[in-house]
C-alpha cells in the first residue's frame, strides 16, 4: 500500500476532528493470552525476528570508518561497524578462537582484539593477527573471519536477518521494497544522551502493542501528551508486514488557513511506524527515535533506543526546545512502560483468556495477522 502524502493525512485529520471520528479496523482482533506466557510460542516468534529484516541500529550511530556498535539482536550478540569502503557489515559478535565477544558497548577503532587470547580482526571481518600462529598448525585465515549476517542500509537504518547469509539476503531487498522511505535521512545525526537500554517487566509484544494505537492517550497520558493531542483520533495505514499511524497534535488546526497541498506534518503530528516484527521509528519535531523491543524472556523484554537529531548543534534555542520536547516524550514513554508492566502482571490473575482489541486498535490487529503468518511460513 502506498502511504498517504502528508496534506492527505492532514486533511483526514480535520475530517475525523469535525465528525469526532477515527480510523477504524474492518472487525476486532482476540489474541489468546497463551500467546503472551507460552515459552513455544516465543521460541517460534524469536526465529521470526531472526530471519525477517529487523533495524539494528540507526546508520547514524556508525559514523565514520570504523565506528561501531554491538548489541544482542533476538538473543544473538551482533556487531555493526563502518568498513574503510563505508559500507556498514554486520558480525557475529564472537572470536572465531573460543566464542569470546570481541567488543562490547560503541567505540570506534581500526580493528578488534579478542579481551581472552588477542586475536585480531579487521573491520571487514577478517582474522589480520593470531598470537603465535605456530600453535595452529593448517590455520585456514581466510575462513576463520569474524562470521558475517546478512545486512543491508536502508532509509537511514542497518537491517539485519539472521538466516544463513546467502539466503537472507536474497530476501533483504525484496522484503524492504515495502518500508517507506525516508524514515531517517541524512541531516540526523546521533545523540548519545538520548539513546539507551532499559529492561521492561513485560512480554515483548505487550511492549510493541503501546506504540500502536491512540485509544489510551487520555486515561494514560492525562498530564503529559493530552494536553497537546487528542485522544482515540488517529489516522491508521498499513504497507506490508508494517504499520504507520498518526497521532495529531492540537496544533494541527493552525493548518487551516494553509493551502491543502503545502500543508506539512512537521511539527503538527507525530507518525509511528512499526517496523515489524519489533521496532518503532518515531517523528518529532526536529527528533526522530528508533525503538527496538528485544525479547528477554516471555516476561521481560529490553527496549533499545536511539535518538536522532537533525537541529544545528550550536543553535542554543533549538537545544533548548529538544530537550523540553524530549523530557515530554521521556515522561510519557515511563507511563507506558508502567502500562506494560500491569498488563504483564494481569495475565498471571487468569481472569482473560483473549485480549480484545476494538476497531480502533487496527494496527495492533494488524500485527497480530502478520506474526501469526510468519509464524505459519507465509511470510
Amino acid at each position: 500500500m502506498t502511504l498517504l502524502s502528508d496534506p492527505a493525512v492532514v486533511e483526514r485529520i480535520f475530517e475525523h476532528i469535525d465528525r469526532r471520528t477515527t480510523d477504524l479496523g474492518e472487525a476486532p482482533w482476540r489474541e489468546p493470552t497463551e500467546h503472551y506466557r507460552s515459552e513455544r510460542r516465543l521460541a517460534l516468534e524469536l526465529d521470526v525476528l531472526r530471519r525477517h529484516p529487523t533495524p539494528l541500529c540507526p546508520s547514524a550511530a556508525l559514523a565514520g570508518v570504523g565506528s561501531w556498535r554491538a548489541r544482542e539482536a533476538a538473543g544473538t550478540p551482533l556487531l555493526a561497524v563502518r568498513g574503510r569502503d563505508g559500507a556498514a557489515r554486520v558480525f557475529r559478535n564472537a572470536c572465531r578462537h573460543r566464542g569470546t565477544q570481541v567488543a562490547t558497548g560503541s567505540g570506534c577503532s581500526g580493528g578488534f582484539v579478542c579481551p581472552y587470547h588477542g586475536w585480531t580482526y579487521d573491520l571487514d571481518g577478517s582474522l589480520r593477527h593470531v598470537p603465535h600462529e605456530h600453535g595452529f598448525p593448517g590455520l585456514d585465515r581466510g575462513g576463520r573471519g569474524l562470521a558475517p549476517v546478512a545486512a543491508v542500509e536502508r532509509h537511514g537504518l542497518v537491517f539485519v536477518a539472521q538466516d544463513e547469509p546467502g539466503a537472507a539476503a536474497a530476501r533483504l531487498d525484496e522484503l524492504l521494497r515495502e518500508v517507506p522511505s525516508p524514515l531517517v535521512d541524512e541531516r540526523f545525526r546521533l545523540s548519545a544522551e538520548e539513546s539507551d537500554e532499559r529492561e521492561i517487566q513485560a512480554n515483548w509484544k505487550i511492549v510493541v502493542e503501546g506504540f500502536l494505537e491512540g485509544y489510551h492517550i487520555r486515561a494514560t497520558h492525562r498530564e503529559t501528551f493530552y494536553p497537546l493531542q487528542f485522544d482515540n483520533l488517529n489516522v491508521v495505514e498499513t504497507f506490508g508486514p508494517g504499520s504507520r499511524i498518526a497521532f495529531p497534535y492540537r496544533a494541527v488546526g493552525k493548518l487551516r488557513q494553509v493551502p491543502g497541498a503545502e500543508r506539512s506534518a512537521e511539527g503538527v503530528l507525530t507518525y509511528v511506524y512499526h517496523l515489524f516484527p519489533n521496532a518503532i521509528v518515531a517523528t518529532f519535531p526536529g527528533r526522530r527515535v528508533l525503538a527496538v523491543v528485544e525479547p528477554l524472556a516471555v516476561d521481560r523484554s529490553r527496549l533499545v533506543s536511539y535518538g536522532l537529531s537533525d537541529r544545528p548543534e550550536g543553535d542554543a534555542e533549538a537545544r533548548s526546545a529538544l530537550e523540553r520536547g524530549a523530557r515530554l516524550v521521556d515522561a510519557g514513554s515511563a507511563e507506558d512502560r508502567a502500562m506494560a508492566e500491569s498488563v504483564q502482571r494481569g495475565l498471571a490473575s487468569g481472569a482473560n483468556e483473549h485480549f480484545e482489541f476494538g476497531r480502533f486498535e487496527a494496527a495492533i490487529g494488524h500485527f497480530h495477522r502478520a506474526l501469526d503468518r510468519a509464524i505459519d511460513g507465509r511470510a
